[in-house]
């Protein structure tokens, strides 16, 4: 590929970092990631990375702060060993929502997780479906922000009915499911929200008619499913066909949120692999490797530095 490099894996996704690895043909390599009794993350690389490509592969996924340090000393090693260029393979990136202060005195700790990245020596950064695109201008490093859309969209495959409508759970959606769509051949409905609380939101009105439609209700993360819940029973209650199906790039799926996906009209939930989902005798959840989109990205970047046509 015309570079040496490396892959580690941090502990928030082993499993991944070894499906991207293969999919490269090479080993993870040697790392050891443990705890002081206080709770310390104490890191070791146990192997030459001097003058080499380092990739490490560490979504933001729960515990985050725990994660995050984890990936922050990972990092901080490779460069004090010498590593020619260090890239973090971040599928889920954390801290996203907080991109602006309201008006009020709030910090953004989007930047702030930025700035950490950077202060560390990340070079780059390789992540899927950012919760606001505009999160990469926080960063001076180049930034590859990957879709999982076209790899979830192949894995619907023919469960998705021919009439079936994409809708966006809120407005700031609507380019993700007008991506879904433009894949499936399929018209856009728009739900609009208020938010309750940080967990809570509710439905005020829908753009478009979902009467005798079902419906694929997409979304670029689940964690405690209101939002889902709350869209299911709107789209319900305006009449769509009782045939739903859900998908979202990062299934954290914390604790609740599998008792309000498993509604009667719920065919179907479809989540990738850049969070660890843990989640187990739950018929009707899906996990799709978005390692060969990975794979496939860093193999044209280490050809010539440029990952091309983004996922």
């Amino acid at each position: 590929m015309g570079h040496e490099f490396t892959i580690f894996a941090g502990t928030a996704n082993p499993a991944l970092a070894a499906a991207i690895a293969c999919e490269l043909g090479v080993d993870v390599g040697a790392c050891t990631v443990d705890r002081f009794p206080d709770g310390e993350v104490a890191v070791e690389i146990r192997e030459p990375v001097r003058r080499k490509e380092v990739f490490l592969v560490q979504p933001m996924a729960p515990p985050v702060n725990d994660n995050l340090v984890e990936l922050l000393a990972l990092a901080d090693a490779c460069r004090r060993a010498a590593a020619a260029c260090i890239t973090a393979i971040v599928p889920y990136l954390a801290y996203t929502r907080s991109d602006k202060r309201h008006g009020r005195r709030e910090p953004i700790t989007a930047r702030v997780i930025a700035d950490l990245l950077q202060a560390v020596g990340i070079a780059r950064v390789f992540t899927m479906d950012l919760h606001t695109p505009q999160i990469e201008g926080f960063f001076y490093v180049p930034v590859d922000s990957l879709t999982a859309v076209p790899t979830v969209c192949r894995a619907l495959g023919d469960l998705l009915p021919p009439d079936v409508a994409v809708v966006s759970p809120d407005s700031g959606r609507v380019g993700m499911a007008t991506h879904y769509a433009q894949c499936l051949g399929a018209p856009v409905i728009v739900l609009h929200k208020r938010r309750e609380s940080a967990s809570d939101t509710k439905v005020t009105h829908i753009v478009g008619d979902v009467s005798g439609r079902p419906c694929l209700i997409v979304d670029d993360m689940i964690s405690t499913g209101g939002t889902m819940a709350e869209s299911i029973a709107a789209l319900l209650t305006a009449g769509a066909r009782p045939e739903i199906i859900v998908a979202a790039t990062h299934g954290l799926l914390l604790v609740g949120a599998r008792a309000k996906l498993q509604h009667p009209a719920v065919r179907a939930v479809f989540v990738t692999d850049t969070v660890s989902v843990t989640e187990r005798d739950w018929p009707q959840l899906r996990v799709v490797s978005i390692a060969p989109a990975l794979a496939s990205a860093l193999t044209r970047f280490l050809a010539d530095g440029a990952t091309g046509e983004l996922c």
